[in-house]
């Protein structure tokens, strides 16, 4: 996912931010991919899985039959 797709989701740079901990939204627009060190921070605070946060650091879990 692109950090701004991510940002459109979440509703914008200042909610992103506060989700999870930084004291300032600016961080956020400096990301030209979300930042591995803060996606299980994104996943508690929006729901939003981590396979899909980052693909290339996380498989989808297949599913049961």
């Amino acid at each position: 996912m692109e950090p701004s797709e991510l940002r459109k989701r979440v509703g914008g740079c200042k909610k992103l931010a506060e989700g999870i901990g930084l004291r300032s939204h600016s961080a956020v627009l400096k990301w030209k991919r979300i930042p591995d060190k803060h996606i299980v921070a994104i996943e508690s605070a929006f729901g939003i899985p981590r396979e899909e946060l980052r693909p290339d650091l996380y498989e989808r879990k297949s599913e049961a039959a």
